[in-house]
């Protein structure tokens, strides 16, 4: 669907890092954490640990992560999709599901960034910054706030928590 005419995430479907496809539809009534991430970041460690904590201790009760490898930020993602499957889910313990290698700037944006960035572009205008960047989206697939790259995931979870309403 083209990012304009779509409402909410679950308005997309996009290739997960095997090739199949996902519709975010499946994601109705979970709260999301996006995160174009990299695997020869200075910033993959802090943030693939962090990620996996909270994922660890939210997933049972409705929060999902999307982790969407992008190569546009110092060429930090090099990879195959089987090497960053890899060094994401080997390395760093990562469940949650890890999508097709894309572009979140320019022209070739995939949709879905493009949506992400219009609906909460403050921090970001028209472009992401770096790797890392994060949107948190909630159970109805909003997008509520978004995260400079280097903000930490854990420092994020009071926000997580409130959007789960868990205490």
């Amino acid at each position: 669907m083209a990012s304009q005419s779509a409402q909410s995430i679950h308005d997309f479907t996009v290739k997960d890092a095997r090739g199949n496809d996902v519709d975010f539809s499946t994601y109705k009534g979970k709260v999301v954490l996006i995160v174009n991430v990299a695997s020869k970041c200075g910033l993959t460690n802090s943030n693939y640990t962090e990620l996996a904590q909270l994922y660890g201790k939210y997933k049972n009760q409705g929060f999902e992560i999307l982790a969407f490898p992008c190569n546009q930020f110092g060429e930090e993602e090099p990879g195959t999709n089987e090497e960053i499957l890899e060094t994401a889910c080997t390395r760093f313990k990562a469940e949650y599901p890890i999508f097709d290698k894309i572009d979140v700037n320019g022209d070739n944006a995939a949709p879905v960034y493009k949506f992400l960035k219009s609906s909460k572009g403050g921090l970001f205008g028209d472009s992401i910054t770096w790797n890392f960047a994060k949107f948190l989206v909630d159970k109805d697939g909003h997008v509520v706030d978004c995260y400079a790259p280097t903000t930490s995931p854990l420092s994020i979870e009071k926000d997580i928590k409130k959007l789960l309403g868990v205490n």
